[in-house]
C-alpha cells in the first residue's frame, strides 16, 4: 500500500530543457548532490528487456521497453524532503522520430515530459532534464510512453537534492482529513482536519456525494451542520486554496451510533477485559489504527502476590479488522504497572510502530517467540523478579518483532528499588520525546518510590540503540524518590527540544538532570501545560500523596519554582488525584484542583478560591462549542458550573477502566475538528465505542495531534494512572491564535 503522501495530488512543473551529449554525463547543471539510479538495478524495474547490445551505456545495462503505451520504466528514489527536485533521464532513441512519455510522480501524473528525440543512433545517448515535485522518503518516478512506439532506451535516472532545503520543526505524521459525520438532532455535523502543515486561513468545500452544501468556502471552523441531511450521507471535503480547490478527501466515517462509533474486537477469553488503548497510523495511509491491551480479571497490583493470566495486544482498523495480537507470555505480569506501550512512528517512514517491555515466551503477531519460549521465571509468590528482560519494537502493521535488545533500565538488585519482594523495582513508566526535536525516542523508566532509572532509545533502520539512561543512584540522593505514577513530556525550556518531567524531577534532553523539588513527590497525577497564559513558560500541576506537607504544588515547568502551594490538613496519607484545565470562563486561566483535604475548591494559579469543588477529578474533554474544557469521569462528560455540573454525554452501554481512576481507554483529539474523542470498552467487551461531540464550534484549531506535546501525550496516555493530554499552548477562555506548528510531515 502507497503511503498516503505517495497518493496526493501533486502540483505541475514544467520541463526544464533537452541537452543531447555523448557519451557519459551527468544530468546538466546538476551538483555533487545529484544521486545516480541505474535502470538495470532493483528497485527500478523496465516493461521490457535489461540489454547491452549497444555501447555507450553507464552500469551493466540498460532498459529497452516494449513497443506498447504504458510500457514504462520505473525508478524508487529517496529524497531528504519534500520539495522540488531536478531529475536528469539518460536515454538514447536511434529512431527517426520522437517517442513521448508521461512523468508519473508517486502515481500521480506530475507533467509530460514531452519527445525523447531522436539522437541519432542507438549507441548515441543523450539527456532530457525535468523538475518534478518529490515527498520526503521513497518516491516512485514512472517514465510511461504515450504511444504504441514505447520508450526509448533509458540508461538511468540521475536526482538532484541541491534545490531541496532541508526540513524544519518536527516529523509528524501525514495524517487525511479525518473527515466524520456524527448525528446532530435531525442532520450530520461533519468535522474535519486543519493539518498542521496549512495555512489558518485555508477555506473548505463540503459535498453531500457529489452536492456542495456550503455556499462560500469555510474558512472560521472546521465543521459544519448539514440540517435535514439523511443519517446514511456520505461526504467529501477540499481545501481551498488561493481560489482553487483541491482534491477530495477520503469518504467521511460515519458514526453509525449517532455519537458514536463501534469498532468490533476480538476478546481472547470470556476473563479478559478491554484496558488501555492508543492510536498510531500502522499503515501508512493517514488514519488512525487502535491498539488496544487485554488485562485477565486476576490482573494484580504490584503490591499483591500471586500468579497472572497473559497480557494480549492487539492492534484494529476502524471496521473491526484484527491486524494482529502480541501475546507477552508468562514472564511478563498483569496490571497497571507493567506493561506501558508506547505507538508512534519512531523511524520516521510514515508507518507507526509498537514499543513494549517483552520477556522469555513472549509471541509477536507474527508467530515469532522472543526469548526462551520454555522458561518460566514465576516465583512462588507470583512475581517475576529473574530471568532476562527485553525492549522489542514490533512492526504496527504485522506485529513482526522487528528489532530485541535486553531492556533498559534493568532490574539489578531488586532491593534497590525499595523493597526485596518485586513491588517498586516492577513498576514502570513510558513515554515518547523529541530529543532532537526532529526525531521522536521512546523513553522507558523504572521505579519512583526510591531509585528512579530512565533510559531513551533510538529506533533507525530497523534496530533499536540506546541512547542515553539516567540512574538516580548514581545522579546522587537528591534525585531519589522523586518519581509518580505517571511522568509527561514537554519542551519545558523553550529550545525546542524534549525534556521528560518524572514527577518531582525533570530530565534534560540530553539525559542530564535539570532540576529536582526538595520534597517528597510521589503522587497520583500529573498535568504540565501553558496553565497561565499570563507568565512566560509552562507550568507543573502535581499532587503529592503524604501526610504532612505538601498536597499539591504549581511549579514553574522550567526550573522547578514554587507557584503556588496547597498542604494537607488532616495528617493522614492523601490526596490521591488532581487535575488542571480552563474549566470555568469565570476565571482567568486555568483551574487546579483535587482530591482530599488541602484540595477542597476550585483555585487559581494564585492559590485562591474561584469557586465550588467541580464533581470530578479524574480526566477532562474538550467537547461541546466554547475552549472552556469539560469534566470527563467514568462514562460520562459534565461542564463545570458555579451552581452545579450539567451533563453533556453519557456513554450507556460502556465502561470507564483502571478502577477508581476511572478513565476511558483513550481521549483524545482522534478525528474531525479539535475537539476530543473518547474509547471506552462496551459493556461486553465486544466493541471499543468512540464517542464524538455532535456540537457545533465555530472555533478554528489546527488538529491537536500535529501539536507535538499533546501527540506524544497520547502515546504516554496509557502510562500507569492515566493523565488526560495538554498541548503546549494555552487552550481555553480568552485564549490567543495558537501558533502554527513548526513540523514536517514525511
Amino acid at each position: 500500500m502507497l503511503l498516503r503522501s505517495q497518493r496526493t495530488a501533486l502540483l505541475s512543473a514544467a520541463v526544464a530543457v533537452t541537452v543531447a551529449v555523448t557519451g557519459v554525463v551527468m544530468a546538466p547543471g546538476a551538483s555533487a548532490a545529484a544521486t545516480r539510479y541505474e535502470a538495470e538495478s532493483a528497485p527500478a524495474t523496465c516493461d521490457g528487456a535489461i540489454e547491452s547490445n549497444h555501447a555507450g551505456y553507464s552500469g551493466s545495462g540498460f532498459c529497452n521497453g516494449g513497443n506498447a503505451a504504458g510500457a514504462a520504466a520505473q525508478f524508487t528514489v529517496t529524497a531528504p524532503a519534500a520539495g522540488t527536485a531536478t531529475v536528469a533521464i539518460r536515454y538514447a532513441n536511434g529512431a527517426t522520430t520522437g517517442r513521448p512519455a508521461d512523468v508519473l510522480v508517486n502515481g500521480t501524473a506530475a507533467q509530460p515530459a514531452g519527445a525523447f528525440d531522436p539522437t541519432g543512433a542507438w549507441t548515441t545517448w543523450a539527456t532530457k532534464t525535468l523538475t518534478v515535485p518529490v515527498n520526503a522518503g521513497d518516491n516512485t518516478i514512472r517514465l510511461s510512453p504515450t504511444t504504441a512506439d514505447g520508450l526509448a532506451n533509458i540508461d538511468y535516472l540521475d536526482l538532484d537534492m541541491g534545490s531541496i532545503p532541508a526540513p524544519t520543526g518536527r516529523q509528524m505524521e501525514d495524517l487525511n482529513r479525518g473527515l466524520v459525520s456524527v448525528r446532530s438532532g435531525s442532520g450530520n455535523l461533519v468535522s474535519w482536519r486543519l493539518l498542521g502543515t496549512e495555512s489558518a486561513g485555508t477555506g473548505f468545500n463540503l459535498y453531500r456525494g457529489a452536492t456542495r452544501v456550503n455556499a462560500s468556502p469555510i474558512t472560521s471552523s472546521t465543521n459544519h451542520l448539514d440540517a435535514g441531511a439523511p443519517a446514511d450521507a456520505s461526504y467529501t471535503v477540499r481545501a481551498v486554496v488561493n481560489g482553487a480547490e483541491q482534491a477530495p478527501s477520503e469518504p467521511s466515517l460515519r458514526f453509525t451510533g449517532g455519537t458514536y462509533l463501534d469498532v468490533p474486537i476480538s476478546r481472547p477469553g470470556s476473563t479478559y477485559t478491554a484496558g488501555d488503548a492508543s492510536v498510531g497510523d500502522a499503515d501508512g495511509d493517514g488514519q488512525y489504527e487502535i491498539f488496544l491491551k487485554w488485562d485477565p480479571s486476576d490482573q494484580k497490583d504490584n503490591s499483591q502476590s500471586g500468579a497472572t493470566g497473559n497480557v494480549y495486544l492487539d492492534a484494529y482498523r476502524l471496521n473491526g479488522q484484527r491486524l494482529w495480537r502480541i501475546d507477552l507470555g508468562r514472564n511478563i505480569r498483569a496490571g497497571a504497572h507493567y506493561t506501558q506501550f508506547q505507538v508512534y512512528d519512531y523511524d520516521g517512514d510514515g508507518r507507526a510502530e509498537l514499543a513494549v517491555r517483552t520477556g522469555d515466551g513472549t509471541v509477536s503477531g507474527t508467530g515469532q517467540v522472543i526469548g526462551n519460549a520454555s522458561a518460566d521465571h514465576r516465583n512462588s509468590d507470583g512475581y517475576v523478579i529473574t530471568g532476562p528482560e527485553y525492549l522489542t519494537m514490533f512492526d504496527g502493521l504485522t506485529g513482526a518483532a522487528l528489532s530485541t535488545v535486553n531492556f533498559e533500565p534493568a532490574r539489578g538488585n531488586i532491593n534497590d528499588w525499595g523493597d526485596s519482594y518485586g513491588n517498586r523495582g516492577d513498576r514502570f513508566l513510558a513515554g515518547t520525546a523529541y530529543l532532537d526535536g526532529r526525531r521522536p525516542s521512546l523513553i522507558m523508566g523504572r521505579g519512583y518510590y526510591a531509585k528512579s532509572a530512565i533510559a531513551a532509545w533510538d529506533f533507525r533502520d530497523g534496530r533499536l540503540t540506546r541512547r542515553w539512561k539516567f540512574d538516580s543512584s548514581s545522579a546522587g540522593s537528591q534525585w531519589t524518590g522523586r518519581g509518580t505514577h505517571s511522568l509527561s513530556i514537554a519542551d519545558v525550556d523553550g529550545n525546542g527540544t524534549d525534556e521528560v518531567v518524572y514527577g518531582g524531577m525533570t530530565i534534560n534532553a540530553n539525559g542530564t538532570g535539570r532540576y529536582t523539588t526538595s520534597f517528597y513527590a510521589h503522587g497520583d497525577a500529573l498535568h504540565v501545560g501553558d496553565f497561565v497564559p499570563g507568565r512566560t513558560g509552562k507550568e507543573i500541576w502535581q499532587i503529592h500523596e503524604q501526610s504532612s506537607g505538601a498536597a499539591a504544588t504549581l511549579r514553574d515547568a522550567g526550573n522547578g519554582s514554587i507557584i503556588m502551594q496547597k498542604n494537607n490538613t488532616c495528617g493522614c496519607e492523601g490526596p490521591a488525584r488532581g487535575v488542571a484545565g480552563d474549566i470555568y470562563a469565570g476565571n482567568p486561566g486555568a483551574e487546579f484542583w483535587g482530591a482530599g483535604t488541602g484540595l477542597t475548591n476550585l483555585f487559581n494559579a494564585s492559590g485562591a478560591g474561584v469557586g465550588r469543588t467541580p464533581g470530578s477529578y479524574n480526566f477532562l474533554a474538550w467537547w461541546d462549542a466554547d475552549p472552556v474544557r469539560e469534566l470527563l469521569d467514568g462514562n460520562h462528560v459534565d461542564k463545570y458550573g458555579t451552581g452545579g455540573d450539567t451533563r453533556l454525554l453519557t456513554a450507556s452501554g460502556a465502561h470507564s477502566i483502571n478502577g477508581t481512576k476511572a478513565t476511558p481507554s483513550l481521549s483524545g483529539d482522534l478525528f474531525g475538528d479539535w475537539r476530543e474523542e473518547i474509547i471506552l470498552p462496551r459493556d461486553d467487551n465486544a466493541a471499543l465505542r468512540v464517542y464524538a461531540t455532535p456540537i457545533q464550534t465555530d472555533r478554528r484549531i489546527h488538529t491537536l495531534m500535529h501539536d507535538a506535546q499533546y501527540r506524544v501525550a497520547i502515546a504516554w496516555q496509557n502510562t500507569a494512572y492515566n493523565q488526560p493530554p495538554h498541548p503546549s499552548f494555552f487552550l481555553g477562555d480568552g485564549m490567543s491564535t495558537p501558533p502554527q506548528p513548526n513540523i514536517y510531515v514525511r
